[in-house]
């Protein structure tokens, strides 16, 4: 019978967790599971095998009603058959019949408590009818005869949440993460999971000690990421107030007054920062990349190359560094830097911009054609961003208001 199991990983996208069924056009892979070769329906009487390829056959046809009806039939024919009441449940469920559905993977589960994906999609079928504690019962028995199985994981994950048991939902969504570490929504439903785990470790340090330095550094994590600075900032400068000796607090506050361009009071914090905790290497870094942006090339090359010795793979140092080397004249050095930078760094704006500085050095360096081919790289990526950022504020407009008319002349929304 493992044998038929082969195609149970198509199973797995059929449903997601959002409770939206598949279309037929999907569904039709699930017959794939117990008619493979023909291996299950040579397990029946040949009027029974027949009966159960032509539900196969719909099926995979996406012919619900058919393939319903003749599982149906061969659950009365064969009512042992545990595969027949399993498909006959899959039907069941796609067509939106869920009480019908439970009781066949029911009857599925009771003839073969192992059968692959049957604890599993009853307990799904259980969840779109809101019954989480059935469906939990139902999916832990999927993880229990099958723990490598990351669908089952992150099902167990998803009914947690919905059960508002996120610190549980998180333990189960890191484990489908380990077993499927690509997958799309094991890592949407895992970030949702930890963020609420975040959410109430806030809200209960909030209760429990209000004037805590840590409530002004969270309220300032939060109000940065907002992109508003200035309150970043004042609850920033608060905790500081609070833990003057706290290590970490002066580079968060030098990172948010680069954000707000707010260069000298980067420098001084980042500065302050290393008064306290010498070894902070991202300080020392961020007070590189500050000396290099002024113009001094020499100070910014000593604390980016003294950063990257201790801690290597800090962020645009390739690039940061060569804008160094640049300054200082050393453009071979220079060149080098910034093209390790494009094909290394993975932020497109440093990949342009890196683009740009090898335009000029290419022409100090009497390479004529390099440094109009770097230039042309430089507007092309230039002009897809400004494009792509036309087309997010398009699709953001457009989402606020949904009845707003291009103007004439406008690209179309993609």
């Amino acid at each position: 019978m493992e044998d038929t199991l082969q195609g149970y990983t198509l199973l797995m996208t059929l449903f997601d967790p959002n409770c939206r069924p598949a279309g037929p056009s999907k569904f039709i892979l699930l017959a794939v599971i117990f008619c493979l070769g023909g291996q299950v329906a040579a397990q029946l009487p040949p009027e029974v095998s027949k009966v159960f390829t032509q539900a196969s056959n719909a099926m995979r046809q996406g012919d619900l009603n058919h393939a319903g009806d003749g599982f149906a039939e061969v659950t009365k024919l064969a009512p042992s058959f545990a595969e027949a009441h399993f498909n006959l449940g899959l039907v069941r469920e796609e067509e939106g019949r869920l009480d019908e559905a439970v009781a066949s993977l029911e009857k599925a589960v009771a003839l073969k408590p192992r059968l692959r994906g049957a604890n599993l999609f009853l307990g799904i079928a259980h969840y779109k009818l809101n019954h989480y504690d059935r469906a939990l019962s139902a999916v832990r028995k999927e993880t229990e005869a099958y723990p490598k199985d990351a669908s089952a994981w992150m099902w167990l994950g998803v009914i947690e949440l919905a059960k508002n048991q996120p610190e549980e939902a998180a333990v189960a969504l890191d484990r489908a993460a380990q077993l499927a570490p690509d997958d799309a929504d094991i890592l949407y439903h895992r970030g949702q999971a930890h963020l609420l785990v975040s959410r109430n470790s806030y809200e209960r340090m909030f209760k429990e000690n209000p004037k805590s330095w840590r409530v002004h550094e969270v309220l300032g994590q939060i109000d940065s990421d907002a992109e508003r600075y200035n309150d970043a900032i004042a609850e920033y400068l608060e905790a500081i107030r609070l833990a003057p000796t706290q290590p970490g607090l002066h580079e968060e506050l030098g990172a948010v007054y680069r954000r707000a361009m707010k260069a000298d009071e980067a420098d001084a914090a980042f500065q302050t920062e290393l008064e306290i905790n010498p070894h902070n290497v991202l300080a020392r870094y961020e007070r590189g990349v500050l000396a290099t942006e002024r113009g001094d090339g020499a100070k910014g090359k000593e604390l980016i190359e003294a950063s990257v010795t201790e801690k290597p793979g800090l962020p645009h140092a390739d690039y940061n560094l060569g804008r160094a080397e640049k300054i200082l004249g050393n453009d071979a050095a220079a060149v080098k830097l910034l093209e390790r930078a494009i094909a290394s760094d993975s932020d497109p704006e440093i990949v342009e911009q890196s683009w740009y500085q090898l335009g000029t050095l290419y022409r100090r360096l009497h390479r004529q054609e390099d440094s109009q081919r770097a230039l042309v790289m430089f507007q092309k990526l230039k002009d897809e961003s400004t494009e792509a950022s036309h087309q997010a504020l398009t699709k953001l407009k457009n989402r606020q208001n949904p009845k707003a008319v291009e103007p004439p002349g406008a690209p179309p929304n993609p």
